[in-house]
């Protein structure tokens, strides 16, 4: 009893290996493509809001309000950051806070998803474009009324 497959369809497991495995890298490499940015964004808007949060603690009546409510929503958002690895290039003057007429304004500004580029490569697909397809620029805020 022959056990080998006929001699015509030798190839016929290789090619079918290469057509699953590009389909499952294409969709492997989208899932991590994306993931990156979106935990990125994610963390940005969790940072400024726990920054407007932390900030709500202060006391109104200490000396040099003002600027402790803007230094203590700094702090909070380089600390909740603090885990983003030095190939990302995040740089912390790219947070602005702002505090006029009981208004607190939390922002991490303008990060190029450029920078992301360095660290997983974009691809760039015929007919499709680039993947990931992201904005130019990545940004959160979170603003609260005192």
């Amino acid at each position: 009893m022959k056990t080998s497959l006929p001699r015509k369809q030798k190839g016929t497991a290789a090619i079918e290996f290469v057509a699953v495995f590009v389909i499952f890298f294409a969709v492997f490499y989208g899932m991590v493509s994306y993931s990156l940015p979106l935990l990125l964004l994610q963390s940005f808007n969790q940072a400024t809001a726990e920054a407007v949060r932390l900030s709500v603690a202060l006391d109104p009546t200490m000396p040099g309000y003002q600027a402790a409510v803007q230094s203590t929503a700094k702090n909070a958002i380089t600390t909740r950051l603090y885990w983003i690895p030095p190939a990302f290039n995040f740089n912390i003057n790219q947070i602005n806070t702002t505090f006029n007429n009981g208004l607190l304004s939390v922002q991490i500004n303008d990060y190029p998803t450029t920078k992301l580029n360095q660290v997983l490569p974009f691809l760039v697909l015929p007919g499709i474009g680039a993947v990931p397809n992201l904005p130019t620029t990545l940004s959160a805020s979170s603003s609260l009324q005192f």
